[in-house]
């Protein structure tokens, strides 16, 4: 590590944790630190996973306060780690999306008033109209969500707006629902930050804009036009879009350079230097695509609490069964993204029936299981039929469906014969079906978006990225190679579950060191060392293979409208 160059700092604020990284201009990491919700705050705010829960409501939160918390620790962690805080020149980072913060009329007064001498705790608790903040995870508002695609319509209409159908988590429906619910605190907001500028705004010392891509998760940005959409404004705000149109703000449209100087509470506090400026903040799904230069048909899969598949598109092509958000760095750029809250927590329930090994390690009779069971569970095509299942243990997004268990089979020659299933099969089965549910459907929403990478072969991605807690599973890449393909291959992220944060540091190097026109491509592309940051992990499109997924793509396809005729959220 050089003595005195400049070094960057990235966060994310997750779901479950908060972590920071810290590198050099040369992308190298210097140190790094996280917060653990649960095993750090859990017994304080009474969280499970990071959340609070309102069952009956079908809501799901996040106290505020434990944020400020984690953000104090965290910093406090890197000065144990004796970091240089001083030496740092930008900040930036991701945070979950879809999340909204409610600031009271005093917050700008208690933001810039910070002194060093207190905890961020004890300073702004005045500055919220509302003590939580609503999680991606939350699935009250279905009422609101039928609004919103009356209003404009159709879902088609919708998607073709604002990139994505009306979805529980967005929050536009969010603010709908709060307003309604809520009314004493709504009147009471001065202004309504996504999670990604809340940060921001803490480290500003003053409110910061909404960016350009997180504002995209919100159902309210009309993408075409680039500006606030009227009639989703009229709606949410109840009939007073001008009122909501100043709580939001303006949006930032460039994703790098500098908001700001770092407010004085972190200098004084932490070390830095007051020449350290602040960077937009964006959502994970968008930083975990510039965790590194993607080329194109490539894909990034990120296997964490929820399950996401993301490419990066110059083409906007919308659909109400996915997402697309402007690029966080690149205008004219898109990112198409499926997202299923049925990710990792639903894995795990199915790897929590089987018996435990006696290792003792969690993982292992699931992995076993995953890889003894043939594709499809077919061992004889002659005489098996090939199981397909649906595993939402949490009211999944996309398709729409309420919590349940579905197993069908199908004929795994050309999916003729679908029917579900009177009697479950065995739960070892469970394991690889589950894991293959989860590339089907990631295969089936993206499947017009690729093309033949080269001549003989069927479209499919070029290389499979990995990212996330599940990405380490030797199981759950070689299922996923088996399904969505890769023709150069998988690869895990050596960063692992750090990919969010490690490409809101990148943005920060980026937005302060960027050359005159330079994209993010360009100025990352040239720095970024593949060796030694990705290990290849599966071999992604098998011959035969990945055809015999494809013979069962419709039949899949039909399983989901039927559960969704008779399961669907209302």
């Amino acid at each position: 590590m050089t003595d005195n160059g400049p070094l960057y700092l990235g966060f994310d604020l997750s779901t479950q944790q908060l972590k920071a990284i810290v590198i050099q201009s040369d992308l190298s990491i210097v140190s790094s630190a996280k917060v653990d919700f649960d095993q750090d705050f859990g017994a304080k705010y009474k969280i499970k996973k990071g959340v609070l829960v309102n069952k009956e409501e079908g809501e799901v939160f996040a106290p505020l306060a434990l944020w400020l918390e984690s953000l104090d620790l965290v910093l406090q962690r890197l000065q144990e780690q004796n970091t240089p805080l001083n030496r740092i020149r930008g900040i930036s980072g991701s945070c979950q999306q879809h999340g909204s913060v409610y600031w009271s009329h005093e917050a700008e007064k208690l933001l810039s008033g910070l002194t060093a001498d207190k905890s961020l705790v004890d300073q702004l608790t005045g500055a919220f109209s509302h003590p939580f903040a609503p999680n991606w995870q939350d699935h009250s508002t279905q009422h609101e969500c039928d609004k919103f695609e009356e209003t404009m319509g159709t879902p088609e209409r919708l998607a073709q707006a604002t990139g994505s159908a009306a979805h529980h988590r967005f929050t536009g429906t969010q603010i709908m629902r709060l307003r309604r619910k809520l009314p004493e605190m709504y009147s009471s907001t001065s202004r309504i930050s996504l999670v990604s500028s809340f940060l921001a705004s803490l480290f500003l010392g003053s409110i910061a804009p909404m960016d350009i891509s997180d504002v995209c998760g919100m159902n309210l940005w009309d993408i075409p036009s680039n500006n606030w959409s009227a009639p989703l404004l009229e709606l949410a705000s109840g009939g007073s879009p001008d009122a909501l149109r100043a709580k939001l703000g303006e949006v930032r449209q460039d994703g790098g350079g500098s908001m700001g100087g770092v407010s004085s509470y972190f200098v004084k506090k932490y070390n830095f230097s007051p020449e350290c400026g602040v960077a937009p903040f964006t959502g994970d799904n968008p930083a975990t695509i510039l965790a590194l230069p993607l080329r194109p048909l490539d894909a990034i899969v990120s296997l964490g609490t929820s399950t996401t598949f993301l490419m990066s598109t110059p083409v906007y092509k919308p659909d109400p069964s996915y997402h697309f958000f402007n690029h966080p760095t690149t205008p004219g750029q898109h990112m198409f993204m499926l997202c299923y809250k049925n990710g990792g927590l639903a894995r795990e329930k199915v790897r929590d029936v089987l018996p435990k090994a006696e290792s003792g390690e969690q993982w292992e009779t699931f992995n076993k299981r995953a890889l003894e069971t043939p594709p499809l569970d077919v061992r004889d095509e002659a005489k098996d039929k090939a199981k397909l299942g649906l595993y939402f243990y949490l009211p999944e997004i996309v398709p729409n469906i309420k919590a349940g268990t579905w197993r069908y089979t199908c004929d795994p020659k050309d999916g003729s014969g679908l029917e579900e299933v009177k009697e479950p099969w065995a739960k070892e089965t469970d394991a690889r079906v589950i894991i293959e549910s989860q590339a089907l459907s990631m295969r089936l929403r993206s499947q017009k978006l690729v093309t033949a990478p080269r001549e003989g072969l069927p479209a499919q991605p070029g290389r499979v990225y990995l990212v996330g807690g599940g990405s380490l599973n030797p199981a759950i890449t070689r299922v996923l190679g088996d399904v969505l393909g890769g023709a150069d291959g998988v690869y895990k992220l050596d960063v692992g579950g750090n990919a969010c944060a490690l490409g809101g540091a990148y943005k920060a190097v980026w937005a302060f060191e960027r050359g005159e026109g330079e994209t993010f491509d360009e100025l990352i592309g040239k720095r970024w060392k593949e060796e030694g940051a990705i290990q290849r992990v599966d071999d992604g499109y098998k011959k035969g293979v990945f055809e015999k997924y494809g013979n069962v793509l419709g039949a899949f396809e039909k399983m989901e409208e039927e559960i969704l005729r008779v399961a669907k959220n209302t």
